[in-house]
């Protein structure tokens, strides 16, 4: 439900987006188309206005020393009657007083004003409260320099700016609305891949991680599902990692907790002292290499790549951290009888690494090499810094056959008479390895052709 909200959320932001554009612009032609139109119309008035003054003038009459007003009733008729709007009109001199018609505001300066031509003015006023339209004729002065106002009503004029604003605004809001249906219906139409996509991943179940079908997913949103393919392979890969370990974990312990439990049965029915002393013994055992085989399997989760989410690493000089590793292997080493020696460089050997997974690393492979070479043996760690930074562990323990060589790396792996190992020692190792970027090999002793050569050998310091 949440899915579907936020996608009708999204069609709403869509519509909107492109609905508000066409209505703004409907609302600009609009104002645009009227106020043109508009000024036309208004044009045409003023020029029926002006020439209401102009006859006007024509009928004015010197009388001595003053002027008259010559204009028939039936001239009356035809310029001041009007089926709309009520017309009136001023005569007065040149000093305003009134000849005929009755009085009109004259322009102001701050009234909207426009001169048709030197002696005619067009200008708003009011007569009472009534908004008017009106224009001023200036009369020559062989006329006495008389004044004509001329002020008509806007019934007409606002009726016609009705009719142009509604002739303009309906076909485009009809347009508009047309044009809505069809963004409504294209929006649909374009979102629908995506609802489509969105039942596809609510009909899945948990259990399949297959990538999603790409397939007529619109080109904008494919890197969307590339990444969730890509999310989705990341996860089937932690998911199947933690099924494998699972499954290892469940089957290594599997024979060493039978093996406690057939010594615990034991323990229970043992009667002489010296039998209980041999099973508490072979019980210590059993749960030291069952306490080594768990700690293994943690160190093994806790090293592979994809669980690691990021690494601290710092500059550490592996004659240090050799010369330390190989001071904890001795007490071992002398139990065993095996001479455990150290080369270190003739400079610092300065890698870029995580000291305590390094530590660990070399742990395995000391502790492989002092469990399996021969008592009175020979073990040497050497650091190496050209051709690059190395670290190389030899033992005399016996030679690995070409075809083991790679599979010794593998989990649980163990080499026929090889004890009780877990065969984790050294895909510890390989992880730890990998993770710093470094690769890990085998070679036989080139010395005396008796015993293995561990190598690890780490990127070139930059």
């Amino acid at each position: 439900m949440p899915a579907e909200s936020e996608g009708r959320l999204l069609r709403t932001q869509l519509f909107h987006w492109l609905l508000l554009p066409l209505l703004a612009l409907l609302a600009v032609d609009a104002i645009i188309s009227y106020g043109v139109a508009n000024n036309f119309a208004q044009r045409a008035y003023d020029h029926g206005l002006v020439e209401i003054a102009r006859e006007i003038s024509v009928q004015v009459r010197s009388e001595g020393a003053g002027l008259r007003l010559d204009l028939p009733e039936e001239a009356r008729r035809i310029l001041f009657e009007d089926a709309q709007d009520t017309i009136r009109f001023e005569l007065a001199d040149a000093s305003e007083h009134l000849i005929a018609g009755e009085v009109i505001a004259a322009p102001t300066p701050g009234s909207r004003a426009g001169t048709v031509t030197g002696a005619e003015t067009l200008y708003d006023t009011t007569m009472g409260e009534v908004k008017v339209r009106a224009v001023q004729l200036q009369l020559p002065a062989a006329k006495g320099g008389a004044i004509i106002r001329v002020a008509e009503t806007r019934v007409k004029r606002n009726e016609l700016a009705g009719e142009i604003l509604a002739s303009v605004v309906l076909p485009q809001l009809l347009l508009i609305l047309l044009a809505v249906s069809l963004v409504r219906f294209g929006v649909m139409r374009g979102l629908a891949p995506l609802d489509e996509l969105q039942r596809a991943i609510a009909v899945r179940s948990h259990k399949d991680r297959s990538p999603l079908e790409e397939r007529g997913v619109p080109g904008e949103v494919r890197p969307l599902v590339t990444s969730i393919n890509a999310l989705l392979a990341r996860l089937d890969n932690v998911l199947t990692m933690q099924s494998r370990f699972i499954a290892d974990a469940a089957h290594q312990l599997k024979t060493p907790v039978a093996g406690l439990k057939a010594q615990v049965e034991l323990l229970g029915r043992a009667q002489a002292p010296s039998d209980l002393g041999a099973i508490s013994g072979r019980l210590y055992v059993g749960v030291e290499r069952l306490s080594r085989l768990v700690s293994q399997l943690l160190s093994l989760a806790r090293n592979e790549p994809d669980a690691v989410r990021s690494l601290s690493f710092e500059p550490i000089d592996l004659n240090e951290l050799m010369l330390d590793v190989a001071s904890h292997w001795v007490p071992l080493a002398l139990k065993r009888g095996i001479d455990l020696g150290f080369e270190a460089g003739n400079r610092p050997v300065v890698v870029s690494g995580d000291a305590g997974r390094l530590r660990e690393l070399f742990d395995n492979l000391l502790d492989n090499a002092i469990r399996y070479s021969r008592e009175g043996g020979r073990v040497t760690v050497r650091v190496l810094g050209l051709p690059a930074p190395t670290v190389a562990v030899s033992d005399d323990g016996p030679s690995i056959a070409g075809a083991d060589k790679q599979l010794i790396f593998e989990r649980f792996h163990r080499l026929l008479g090889a004890g009780d190992g877990s065969g984790l020692g050294l895909a510890i190792a390989q992880e730890i390895a990998t993770l710093h970027n470094a690769a890990i090999s085998l070679r036989e002793d080139e010395h005396d052709g008796v015993g293995n050569i561990f190598s690890v050998i780490f990127p070139s310091a930059s």
